[in-house]
């Protein structure tokens, strides 16, 4: 019992590590619109050619 238990807060803590992480990387980006559309652009012209 005591083994199944340190696992699954082992897996909780890595969750909550994850999404914390990964929330607070998408608060801090700052990029803007225009660039994401203008890096885009190009991949897109190249899959609508052919």
């Amino acid at each position: 019992m005591k083994f199944e238990n340190l696992m699954l807060q082992t897996l909780f803590s890595a969750c909550l590590l994850i999404c914390v992480l990964t929330l607070g990387a998408m608060l801090t980006t700052h990029v803007s619109v225009p660039n994401v559309a203008a890096s885009h652009a190009a991949v897109a012209a190249a899959s609508s050619a052919g």
